[in-house]
């Protein structure tokens, strides 16, 4: 079970990024994913999450900039990052868990992602 993050880059404040997360192994249509990210120095957070039927969970920092999305037909989950901010700089990772119900807890996610830096700076 693979999960390949990408679409991090530097984008400038008040910019957009999609990120991506390709999963391989096995079908992830009813597993629960999502992203967590880690900032220099801070400790990892929950970003969001979608359940395997499609409820979505934003954490209150991204709620209304993030939207998070499936597409089970190519087993890639997205982020869609909006209005950034310097904040919001660092490492995000994917995540899946072999349950139907998401969670923000991160030792509740089994598979993890290799990481893609975002960076926002202008």
């Amino acid at each position: 079970v693979q999960l390949q993050a990408s679409g991090g880059g530097l984008v400038q404040p008040g910019g957009s990024l999609r990120l991506s997360c390709a999963a391989s192994g096995r079908t992830f249509s009813t597993y629960a994913m999502g992203w967590f990210r880690q900032a220099p120095g801070k400790e990892r957070e929950f970003v969001a999450a979608v359940s395997g039927n499609g409820w979505s969970d934003n954490s209150d920092s991204v709620k209304g900039r993030f939207t998070i999305s499936r597409d089970n037909a190519k087993n890639t989950l997205y982020l869609q990052t909006n209005s950034l901010k310097p904040e919001d700089t660092a490492v995000y990772y994917c995540v899946a868990r072999g349950y139907v119900s998401s969670s923000r807890r991160e030792d509740e996610y089994r598979y993890w992602g290799q990481g893609t830096k975002v960076t926002v700076s202008s």
